[in-house]
């Protein structure tokens, strides 16, 4: 088989293949950001008061986080950092219901500007994705990706803010009562597993969990109508990840944001089916030893 080295081609220099043709591909194959699976297009070139318009906007509904998206062609500068935060900053100032996570994508992320965008990334989101064309054969060109600056993980209390608490009431309205019973059934797993005595602790945007009236959400729940979206605190590794995919459980797509595994339960036959599997994620979500075969 013949071998042959991808050449590095430069947007920036290209006659056609531009910076609209690059968000174009960005929009048809949201996956390239390696933001996980679920992003679905939202907008693009987004128009913000007084301030230009944002290239795309990605929405994850089911980790209920937004994603703005500020494309650059050749080596990161000022003006588009500073877009970059500008654009995140209104967004989450706009719809504050939602997580916002800053974008940024150039095809060259230099070291002097990733240094400057990782002091923002203390305390503000932002991901930095080094994206460069590449040709493969004669006309046949490439996308390659690398994220160059991921999101800093926020403390174990980042869900726990004040004037977020709702009642069981709430979730029965907004999921309802059967998937509330489910989340009620898995929190007695944890119980047995962890040997604690847990409650749980209902939020606006999700049911987490408490340990004498402080929150521990290792595993927290988001109820629907049909289905329980159950989420694991576990970093991501390929053996967890093979593990939920070979259950053949629904499997959303993980939440890099807060470092979550994340499935679907359609009802109590469902939780049955996959028991084992979801006794597994607690275990290594509560760091609990499996129990000894002796």
């Amino acid at each position: 088989m013949e071998f042959r080295k991808a050449k590095v081609v430069s947007l920036k220099a290209h006659p056609t293949l531009n910076e609209k043709w690059l968000q174009a591909i960005l929009a048809d194959h949201p996956s390239l950001l390696g933001l996980g699976d679920g992003l679905v297009l939202k907008d693009a070139e987004r128009r913000q008061p007084r301030a230009g318009r944002l290239d795309l906007l990605f929405s994850d509904p089911e980790a209920n986080t937004r994603y703005e998206v500020e494309v650059q062609l050749g080596a990161t500068d000022e003006a588009h950092i500073i877009r970059t935060i500008e654009y995140w900053d209104l967004e989450r100032t706009r719809f504050p219901q939602y997580e916002h996570v800053a974008v940024l994508v150039a095809e060259d992320v230099t070291s002097r500007f990733l240094n400057v965008v990782a002091l923002f990334n203390k305390a503000i989101p932002i991901v930095a994705v080094q994206m460069r064309a590449l040709e493969v054969a004669d006309g046949v060109v490439t996308i390659n990706a690398t994220t160059v600056l991921d999101i800093v993980r926020l403390g174990t209390e980042e869900e726990d803010e004040p004037g977020q608490a709702t009642d069981r009431v709430y979730w029965t309205d907004k999921g309802s009562p059967t998937m509330v019973a489910l989340a009620d059934e898995i929190l007695g797993m944890v119980n047995e597993i962890t040997g604690a005595k847990l409650d749980l602790k209902y939020n606006k945007f999700y049911i987490g969990l408490a340990r004498d009236g402080l929150a521990d959400n290792f595993v927290q729940f988001r109820p629907r109508k049909k289905h329980l979206i159950v989420e694991f605190r576990i970093p991501q590794s390929d053996e967890v990840t093979a593990l939920i995919e070979q259950s053949g459980v629904e499997e959303l797509s993980y939440n890099t944001r807060w470092g979550r595994y994340r499935i679907q339960v359609d009802g109590k036959a469902d939780l049955n089916k996959h028991r084992a599997l979801v006794a597994d994620l607690i275990r290594r979500s509560s760091g609990t030893s499996a129990p000894s075969e002796d």
